[in-house]
């Protein structure tokens, strides 16, 4: 009950403050989103924990192993074009009220962990997990987790890695590259440096070389 009164109120609230017809048109969308929530509960009803989350259109949850569990908390809100997938003994946990904006991926075959509250920007690319390219006869994969804590901001474009541990209230900038401990409270950005390399000879430098040539 607490539930359905929170939703009621947070309606109202929308309502309020956006109008109401703006107001039925996202709640549309959300309702649409919930009951695809249910649906991937009920088609995974072995591997998915979860109360009430909402995920858009063109979402997918495929899990590809009956060892594979998602837990998901209340209120976690999946946009559109996002791809989740597990496979052998992966275990995704999504706190309670995790965002996760348009086109991100979420590769799991071992360990990923989102704390509540935290947000995904668009076309982040979450992985657990490498390739092990050198290997010909083991192991295909290289396994390993990721665990991001509460309140994070992970901004557009970002690549989380294998074995990547980021603390409480962290921010990740956007197109940043990220693999190892990031600690709580810190913005973390890959170091850039803008440079332009010419790749066609200014016509002043082609006038002086043909010079030289004529007065050889």
């Amino acid at each position: 009950m607490n539930i359905f009164r929170k939703i009621a109120s947070t309606i109202i609230s929308q309502i309020r403050s956006r109008g109401l017809i703006s107001s039925i048109a996202m709640n549309r969308s959300q309702f649409f989103g919930m009951l695809r929530g249910l649906l991937y509960k009920l088609l995974y009803f072995n591997n998915i924990h979860a109360s009430l989350f909402t995920i858009q259109a063109n979402s997918t949850i495929e899990i590809f192993n009956k060892r594979a569990k998602v837990d998901i908390g209340n209120f976690v809100f999946i946009r559109k074009n996002v791809s989740i997938r597990l496979d052998f003994d992966g275990k995704l946990t999504l706190g309670e009220k995790v965002f996760i904006n348009d086109n991100c991926n979420i590769n799991c075959v071992h360990k990923i962990m989102i704390g509540k509250g935290s947000k995904i920007a668009p076309n982040v690319c979450i992985n657990d997990h490498d390739h092990n390219y050198k290997s010909v006869d083991g192991e295909h994969l290289l396994k390993g987790e990721v665990i991001i804590g509460s309140n994070v901001w992970v901004g557009s474009n970002v690549v989380i890695l294998r074995d990547t541990y980021i603390g409480d209230n962290a921010v990740i900038a956007a197109g940043s590259v990220v693999k190892g401990n990031i600690p709580a409270n810190t913005l973390f950005l890959n170091k850039r440096e803008n440079k332009h390399i010419s790749y066609k000879e200014p016509k002043s430098t082609i006038n002086n070389l043909y010079q030289v040539k004529e007065s050889i």
